[in-house]
Formats: structure tokens, C-alpha cells, sequence
């Protein structure tokens, strides 16, 4: 890439790799598709009532284990992330240059379960399904025109020549 895409960066935005830190979005995005999952870990941790948090989220125990298995994509981004660095298997880039998509498919299958929830089985509020449309729209959004995002992807950590 070239300079001027990283003309607006300071040195703290860069990491140990010199390559761009990931963009917080792609955080904020990863929590709200493995929303299931750490739902569930909440709960396994709490002492007194292991499945009240789930209950509380998830009134329809049906909803909790979709939204697990519409997290599985997100998992998969997760365990790439955390192989993102030098000298990782060739899998690892490949799987990482595909997380744009990686993440927009998750997001419309994580959708694509809530309208199957809605419209079969009626497990939520047509609120319930609006608010999760827009946010899935938003998430969508922000991965297509995201600068930074897209500097990411375009990046891979490699080992820099010791000073």
C-alpha cells in the first residue's frame, strides 16, 4: 500500500510488526456476532445460577443455541486472529485476506437465524428483529467503507530485522 493511505496515522497506531493495530470495530463486531458465546461463559462462571443469564438473554432456549451455531463463523475468525503473525501457515493468509467476507457472512447468517426465529418460530419481537437488522445493516457497512479495515486486511505481520 501506499504512503498515502497512512498518512493520518501517528506511530501508536502501528504495532510491533510496523503493520496497522486492527481496527476496533472489527472487536465490536466479533462481540456482537459470539454474543451466544459469551453469554454462555458468563453464565458457566456464575456460582448460583448457571443458566439464569441465558434465560434472562435468551427467553427461548431454541434462540440461544441458533445464535451458537450462527457464532461458529465468528469462533473461526477468532482462532485466525489470534494465528495472524510471522511466519504463520499459509492457511492462516489466505483465511485472512477472506475475513472481510468471513465476517459479512457470519453477520447475514447470524441475521438470517434471527428472521428464521422470528418468522418460523416466533422466538422474539418484531422490535427485537428491527434493532438486529439495523445493527447487522451497520456492521455491514462499516466493513465495506472502512479505511483502516481494509489496510488490515491488507496487511500480514512479518518479522522485522532486529536493530
Amino acid at each position: 500500500m501506499s504512503a498515502k493511505y497512512y498518512a493520518h496515522f501517528l506511530p501508536k497506531h502501528f504495532d510491533s510488526f510496523d503493520c496497522l493495530k486492527l481496527a476496533p470495530g472489527i472487536y465490536i463486531i466479533l462481540l456482537f456476532i459470539l454474543r451466544a458465546y459469551i453469554i454462555w461463559i458468563m453464565s458457566v462462571t456464575n456460582m448460583r445460577d448457571h443458566v439464569g443469564m441465558i434465560q434472562w438473554i435468551f427467553p427461548q432456549t431454541a434462540l440461544f443455541y441458533l445464535n451458537l451455531a450462527s457464532g461458529v463463523i465468528g469462533l473461526f475468525i477468532v482462532l485466525i486472529l489470534s494465528l495472524r503473525r510471522p511466519k504463520a501457515q499459509a492457511w492462516v493468509r489466505i483465511c485472512w485476506r477472506k475475513c472481510k467476507v468471513l465476517l459479512i457472512v457470519a453477520l447475514t447468517f447470524d441475521l438470517f437465524i434471527g428472521v428464521l426465529g422470528y418468522f418460523i418460530w416466533q422466538l422474539q419481537s418484531i422490535t427485537w428483529l428491527l434493532v438486529h437488522c439495523s445493527l447487522v445493516i451497520s456492521a455491514i457497512v462499516y466493513i465495506l467503507l472502512s479505511k483502516r479495515l481494509t489496510i488490515n486486511i491488507a496487511e500480514f505481520p512479518e518479522a522485522l530485522p532486529e536493530k
